[in-house]
């Protein structure tokens, strides 16, 4: 995945993330344009940072961690890495998996891809948003990917971060502008094609855009709009991804 072409320069933010531009020039009515000065230093996205660190150590150290998985109707996947979704050890008590998958990858193009995505898309929005705001936003589109997630592929081994990062897609719909948000469609529709294919967690890449789109929502109303509504979408995805972890307890599987 890769990020919609400068899409990102709508977003508030420090200097180069959507700031109010200075004083104009002759041309524009203003003054005249002082010295110029350094832009100021951009924060650092440290949340994406962290992704990136986790998703590339453990692609080196699944095969290692993981363990070998037969399902009952006999098929093989080899070995599965120690944060590989797969509904009936979420079951089991494995809940950490909900949230692990975001670390766990296919392959090295499947890495590069995603990581790709979290060092364009991801870190720009952090630093447009904060970084606490996106670890809530990054948490509950991560349990929304996986909670879809299991809800339509129960038996079946999910890993990626895909599902987070169309769950930040989503996030970005409310909050760009009209030309910003034409660009960004582009590449949704480009990325739900995608989505289609064999072998692509279409139920994960839902899951975290729909989740995603109302905390974007919320952060069009405000920051303290945006830590009201957060923990409400939190819970629900958590609770929803529960659910969706124990199909025969509620009845629908």
């Amino acid at each position: 995945m890769s990020r919609p072409r400068g899409m990102m320069d709508d977003l508030p933010g420090p200097s180069g993330l959507g700031d109010e531009q200075g004083p104009r020039g002759q041309d524009g009515g203003g003054p005249p344009p002082g010295p110029q000065q350094p832009r100021p230093k951009l924060p650092t996205p440290y949340v994406s940072f962290a992704i990136i660190a986790g998703a590339v150590v453990m692609f080196f150290l699944s095969d290692s961690l993981g363990r070998n998985l037969v399902t009952p109707e006999g098929g093989r996947y080899g070995v599965v890495g120690p944060l590989a979704l797969y509904g009936p050890w979420v079951r089991d008590g494995e809940y950490w998996r909900l949230l692990g998958m975001v670390f766990e990858h296919g392959g090295p193009l499947h890495l590069l891809f995603n990581m790709s995505a979290v060092y364009s898309l991801g870190a720009s929005l952090e630093r447009g948003i904060g970084s606490w705001r996106f670890l809530a936003l990054s948490l509950v589109t991560a349990l929304g990917g996986s909670a879809f997630a299991l809800l339509f592929n129960f038996n079946t081994v999910t890993v990626g971060a895909s599902g987070m990062i169309l769950g930040w897609g989503g996030a970005m719909l409310p909050i760009l502008t009209q030309q910003g948000r034409r660009e960004h469609m582009f590449w949704l529709v480009q990325v739900a094609v995608i989505s289609l294919l064999p072998g692509v967690s279409w139920a994960g890449h839902l899951g975290g855009f729909l989740f995603g789109l109302p905390c974007g929502l919320a952060l069009r109303q405000g920051t303290k709009f945006y830590s009201r509504a957060i923990p409400v979408l939190l819970f629900i995805a958590a609770a929803l991804a529960v659910v969706a972890a124990n199909p025969q307890r509620h009845g629908y599987f």
